[in-house]
C-alpha cells in the first residue's frame, strides 16, 4: 500500500521555522522525484519545492527561494522541507508529492501519489 505521510506542520510566529517530513513506504522512494505543494484557504494548489532524482537538483518558488530547502533521505524514504523566515503568507496545508521520473516539475499532473497534508499557521 503506498503511503505519504507529512508531519511537523504546526503554528509558528513570523519569522520562526518549521521542518516537514514526508515519509515514504509501498514504492521505490529512490526511484521517483519529490514535490511540495501548498493550498491555502480559497486558493489553488501550488508548487512549492521539489528534488529530481536525476542529480538531485532542486527547485523552489519563488516566494520561497532563499527560506526553504528541500532534500531528501533515501536510507529513510523521507524528504524533508526545511522552512526558515516563515511569514504569514506561507500559512497554508502543505503536501508532499511522488513522481515516477527522473525530473521535477510544479504541476499536480505530474505526480502518483499524494500524501493527506499537514498544516502550517504563520501566525503571531
Amino acid at each position: 500500500q503506498v503511503q505519504l505521510v507529512e508531519s511537523g506542520g504546526g503554528l509558528v510566529q513570523p519569522g520562526g521555522s518549521l521542518r516537514l517530513s514526508c515519509a515514504a513506504s509501498g514504492f521505490t522512494f529512490h526511484n521517483y522525484a519529490i514535490g511540495w505543494f501548498r493550498q491555502a484557504p480559497g486558493q489553488e494548489r501550488e508548487g512549492v519545492s521539489c528534488i529530481s532524482i536525476s542529480d538531485g537538483s532542486t527547485n523552489y518558488e519563488d516566494s520561497v527561494q532563499g527560506r526553504f530547502t528541500i532534500s531528501r533521505d533515501n536510507a529513510k524514504n523521507t524528504a524533508y522541507l526545511q522552512m526558515n523566515n516563515l511569514k504569514p503568507e506561507d500559512t497554508a496545508v502543505y503536501y508532499c508529492a511522488a513522481a515516477g521520473r527522473l525530473h521535477c516539475l510544479f504541476e499536480d499532473y505530474y505526480y502518483d501519489y499524494w500524501g493527506q497534508g499537514t498544516q502550517v499557521t504563520v501566525s503571531s
